[in-house]
């Protein structure tokens, strides 16, 4: 631990005024997705109602999770072959048309075909927000860069229903995706100006084996795959409270559309602390300690949400257990995606990508799980975070003791 702690400490630190400037810009990349799905949360009533459909059919999370997912496991490798400039770019061009294809749709087929476009284009953006941090960090920095990155773009979430809302009010539910289309114009924008080309590495070759056996050899090596999959597990659950939100409070508690969008604006605050927390908590304790501390926090939250569910569920528990769990889900999330990647730094496209995908296939099914479970959304929440939370949690003990590598 001693000697892990040194080397972190031990690690390169950019200027301050460009590596603000470079972190805001990674955290658009890397919020691109989750704005385009959080705005529309408090809209999904009108949606369903305009295109005459229910309002579980137009929620579409699950299918633009799963390209989200998948769309990773290809940008990864392109990009460590061909630099991050062009697939960033044209992420966000792709991602632009799927938004502008969304806002003009008149039926389900056409959403969802949008949705697809929006997903393959923004999983570019988000792949490679962390392959750009790898190469821009590492060490100390780069464990303080993803918690700041998660820090930043946990406004996406946080703050888009609350502006969902407000577009909808006023608008109508068409003028949000005109609103994530024009982030797409600034974000491409402000990645030209302010980050470029960051990969100078030794450049892979675009071979289908090859690229194959870049994931192998990243599954068989436990310094990748314990904390990534550990991470996924956590996000997975993240991705969960999130879909099952809108149907707890709103339909459940009685929310209105705008009070569910400050909700969620006040999980900014918890996402936040807990940033600021882990970037003090692993120059000082390591990162193996550090993410087990976060860990436990996170199935304590989620143990929580399953005893609400069942005995008390009112709004004030429901807040209590979702805070504990965003807590340790704030340490887990930066700390252990930085030591999946810091290793790997010849190929940070494709393990970011392999993150990525795991993240975001954990966090589809923890979605659908959590919508089929129970008709009773607050008890099909409370049980996939409880599961994936305790899995994640023996995961990473079964590392520990099997001794770090």
């Amino acid at each position: 631990m001693a000697n892990q702690t040194v080397a972190i400490d031990a690690s390169p630190r950019p200027e301050a005024s460009s590596t603000v400037l470079q972190i805001a810009v990674l955290a658009a990349l890397a919020a691109t997705g989750t704005l385009a799905t959080n705005i529309l949360l408090p809209s999904l009533p009108q949606m369903a109602a305009s295109l005459q459909v229910s309002s579980a059919a137009v929620t579409s999370a699950t299918i633009f999770l799963a390209v989200f997912a998948v769309g990773q496991l290809v940008v990864g490798p392109i990009s460590d072959r061909y630099g991050r400039r062009w697939p960033v770019l044209i992420g966000f061009a792709v991602f632009f048309a799927g938004s502008v294809w969304c806002g003009l749709a008149t039926d389900l087929p056409n959403l969802l075909t949008g949705r697809v476009v929006q997903a393959a284009g923004a999983c570019a953006t988000s792949v490679l927000s962390r392959a750009i941090a790898r190469d821009l960090f590492s060490g100390a920095a780069l464990a303080r860069a993803m918690a700041l990155i998660m820090i930043a773009m946990a406004a996406a979430p946080g703050f888009s229903p609350l502006l969902g809302g407000a577009l909808d009010h006023y608008f109508g539910w068409r003028s949000e995706f005109a609103l994530v289309a024009a982030f797409a114009v600034l974000g491409a924008v402000a990645y030209g100006s302010v980050l470029g080309e960051t990969h100078h590495a030794t450049r892979t070759p675009l071979d289908p084996l090859a690229i194959a056996q870049n994931y192998l050899g990243l599954i068989a090596d436990r310094r990748f795959v314990v904390p990534a999959a550990t991470v996924s597990l956590i996000m997975g659950g993240l991705f969960s409270m999130f879909s099952a939100a809108p149907r707890i409070l709103i339909e459940a508690m009685h929310f209105t559309p705008i009070q569910l969008g400050l909700f969620f604006a006040g999980t900014v605050m918890i996402v936040f602390a807990s940033g600021m927390l882990a970037t003090k908590l692993a120059p000082r304790y390591g990162l193996d300690r550090s993410i087990r501390g976060g860990l436990f926090a996170a199935a304590i939250g989620s143990v929580a949400m399953l005893l609400v569910s069942l005995y008390s569920p009112n709004f004030l528990p429901f807040l209590a257990a979702m805070s504990v769990f965003l807590l340790g889900m704030g340490i887990v999330n930066p700390l252990g995606t930085a030591q999946a990647l810091s290793p790997f730094g010849e190929k940070a496209g494709a393990a970011s990508a392999l993150v990525g995908f795991w993240q975001m296939m954990t966090a589809a099914i923890g979605v659908w799980l959590a919508a089929t479970i129970s008709q009773e959304a607050l008890f099909a929440l409370g049980v996939v975070l409880t599961v994936f939370s305790l899995v994640a949690v023996g995961l990473y003990t079964l590392r520990t003791k099997a001794g770090r590598p």
